[in-house]
C-alpha cells in the first residue's frame, strides 16, 4: 500500500471520527453530561488531524525514479543554479543518463531564482597521494519553471593541469564551455559553445 493511499484512508477515517465526535459532543451538552470538554478536545484534535493528513497529501510529491539509474548522492549544491553529484568508482556508463534524469527530475524549484540548473555526475580520479583530478561523466540543464531536462554533451574531461587538491574545497572549475541563453518572447534558446584556450 503507498503512501499515498494510506494518506487518503486516513483523511476520511479521521474525518468520519471527527464528525462523529461533534455528534457526540453536541448531545453531550445538550444533556450535560459530564465529559463534555474531553469530548470537545478530542473532536478538535481528530478535526485537526485530519486537516494536516489532508494537506499533507495535497503537497506530497513521490520521488521521480528512472529505470536504469544508480544512486549518486549529491555532493553539492548551491541552491541556485548547480547541482553535483559523485558517481562511485565502479559506475556503469550505461547508467549515467538516466541518474542524471532522476536527479534532475527530484530537484525542486522553490528556492531556486533561476530557471535552468546544470546538474552534473563527476568521479574523482586520483593521480596522486592527496591529489585528484574530477571527470564530469554527464551533465544535464533542469528547467524547474517548465520541469524538462535538457541533455548536454556526455562526456567531459578536465585538462591534466586542471588537478583539484582534495583537502581544498574548489567549487568552481572551468570545464571549457560557454553556455549563452537568448531570452526570446516565447521561449529560451540554448546554445554550447566550445572556448579556446
Amino acid at each position: 500500500m503507498s503512501i499515498s493511499q494510506i494518506l487518503q484512508d486516513a483523511i476520511s477515517w479521521l474525518a468520519w471520527s471527527g464528525l462523529g465526535l461533534f455528534i457526540l459532543t453536541i448531545i453531550f451538552f445538550i444533556f450535560n453530561w459530564g465529559g463534555k470538554f474531553r469530548l470537545v478536545g478530542a473532536t478538535i484534535f481528530t478535526l485537526l488531524l485530519s486537516a494536516s493528513c489532508w494537506a499533507f497529501s495535497e503537497s506530497y510529491r513521490p520521488p521521480f525514479k528512472v529505470e536504469g539509474a544508480e544512486y549518486a548522492p549529491v555532493v553539492y549544491d548551491n541552491g541556485y543554479d548547480l547541482v553535483v553529484a559523485q558517481a562511485p568508482k565502479e559506475f556503469p556508463s550505461e547508467a549515467i543518463q538516466p541518474t542524471l534524469e532522476q536527479i534532475a527530475g527530484n530537484l525542486k524549484g522553490g528556492g531556486r531564482n533561476r530557471s535552468l540548473v546544470h546538474v552534473r555526475i563527476r568521479k574523482l580520479e586520483t593521480v596522486e597521494n592527496g591529489i585528484s583530478k574530477p571527470i564530469i561523466l554527464g551533465e544535464v540543464l533542469r528547467d524547474v519553471v517548465t520541469n524538462q531536462t535538457l541533455p548536454l554533451p556526455q562526456s567531459i574531461q578536465l585538462k591534466d593541469s586542471e588537478l583539484v587538491d582534495e583537502t581544498t574545497n574548489s567549487d568552481e572549475i572551468d570545464l571549457g564551455i560557454s553556455l549563452s541563453i537568448n531570452e526570446t518572447s516565447n521561449s529560451d534558446q540554448i546554445e554550447l559553445k566550445e572556448i579556446d584556450q
